[in-house]
Formats: C-alpha cells, sequence, structure tokens
C-alpha cells in the first residue's frame, strides 16, 4: 500500500481516481486546487503525486517547480488534456517522472502508478565511475553529468534512462527494454511516448545539433543506441 496525493480540480476525474486508487489497496488524498495541493505535498511527503497542470489558483507547473526546488523527490504522475508536445516538455522540465494524456485508460493509469512506485535503480549496475561521449562526462555514482565542463541538469529519469543506454555499451536498447527497465513498466503492450519524449530532451541538452544526433542515436525498428 502507497500513500497517493492526487491533485484535480474536476470533482468527477478525482472521485473517480481515489476509487481507482482505493481499490488497489492505496491510501489516497485528493487536493482540488494548487495552493491546496502544494500544501498537501509538503505536509504529507505522499509516496506519489498525481499532478492535473491546469489547476485553479497555481499551475502544476508552479506544483513540480516548488516542490523541486524545495528538495522533495516523490516521484510525480502528471495528468494533461493537452498532447502537444511542448507542454509535455515543460511538465518534465519541471521535474514530472511520466504523465498521461486525457483521456485515459485505467489500466494505462495503474501501470504507470506501479511503475512509478517501484523506483528501483536501473539494472544497469556495470556502468560505474565516469563515462563519457563527445564533450559530455556521466559520473554515475554521483549522478552528475557535465557538457563541456559545465554541470547539466537532468530529471531523475533523464539520468536513469542515459545511465540505461551507457550501460549497453552501444548495443541497441528497445524501447520496451527501456520503459522494464527505467520505468519497471510490467506490461510491453503499454501505448506510451514517454522514452521517446526522454530521449528528446536528452538529445537538447547534450548534443550539439539535437536534429542530427551524434551519439544518442535512433535505431530504425529496434530502439536507441549510445554511439561514444
Amino acid at each position: 500500500m502507497a500513500h497517493i496525493l492526487v491533485v484535480e480540480d474536476n470533482v468527477d476525474l478525482a472521485f473517480g481516481l481515489r476509487t481507482i486508487l482505493e481499490f488497489e489497496g492505496h491510501e489516497v488524498d485528493v487536493a482540488d486546487d494548487g495552493p491546496s495541493g502544494l500544501d498537501a505535498a509538503r505536509a504529507a511527503r505522499p509516496d506519489l503525486v498525481i499532478l492535473d497542470l491546469m489547476l485553479p489558483a497555481k499551475s502544476g507547473y508552479d506544483i513540480l517547480r516548488e516542490l523541486r526546488t524545495r528538495g522533495e523527490r516523490m516521484p510525480v504522475l502528471i495528468l494533461t488534456a493537452r498532447s502537444e508536445e511542448r507542454d509535455v516538455v515543460m511538465g518534465f522540465d519541471s521535474g514530472a517522472d511520466d504523465y498521461v494524456t486525457k483521456p485515459f485508460s485505467t489500466l494505462e493509469l495503474l501501470a504507470r502508478v506501479r511503475a512509478l512506485l517501484r523506483r528501483a535503480r536501473p539494472h544497469a549496475t556495470d556502468v560505474d565511475g565516469a563515462e563519457g561521449f563527445g564533450d559530455v562526462e556521466v559520473d554515475v555514482a554521483a549522478r552528475v553529468v557535465r557538457r563541456a565542463g559545465e554541470v547539466v541538469e537532468l530529471t531523475p529519469k533523464e539520468f536513469d534512462l542515459l545511465a540505461a543506454l551507457l550501460g549497453r555499451r552501444g548495443a541497441v536498447a528497445s524501447r520496451n527494454e527501456l520503459l522494464s527497465e527505467v520505468w519497471q513498466y510490467g506490461n510491453a503492450d503499454v501505448a506510451t511516448r514517454t522514452v521517446d519524449v526522454h530521449i528528446a530532451e536528452l538529445r537538447r541538452k547534450l548534443e550539439s545539433d539535437p536534429s542530427n544526433p551524434e551519439h544518442i542515436l535512433t535505431v530504425r525498428k529496434a530502439g536507441y543506441r549510445l554511439k561514444a
């Protein structure tokens, strides 16, 4: 059983989420606006926050940034009615760990909740010390990334994804393998662009030309690999 905070101003959706999660055995609190959601997250420090981005008084983006600035590391699953990639990217940049776009299925939501609650480190444990490619240096033990000597801020999942690619020493990783390893998704049939969005963010932050990457490469119909 986990303690989950749902921050959602749609009464019917919040009720549905509470019902689904309580049926799974979780303890659930609900907040219906931004300020009360932020207060509840600070006070209760739940195991997981399910956060709508469009909230009264204070947006989900603002809540995320404030939580991360204060050092709160609980996983956050964002809910958004917006399907445009830039809105999802803004959520990840603010500190989100995953997202679902409304409307979503119960099975998909529960799969993502289970994955976020299993926050084990990636299986690429053979990566140790400092690794590098191009002008990027990755200190896996310290979870620090530098590009041209300057620290690059990665979200926890961005770093875990990078570590998973490093651990393969240039071998290809499929999307399903990365979903299982980094997000602990047990159901490979779950349709998600989570990996693709995170790869795009890694390229934006670490590649000289993100539209023509030299190191974080797509292998058509296979997945991704890291070229040192």
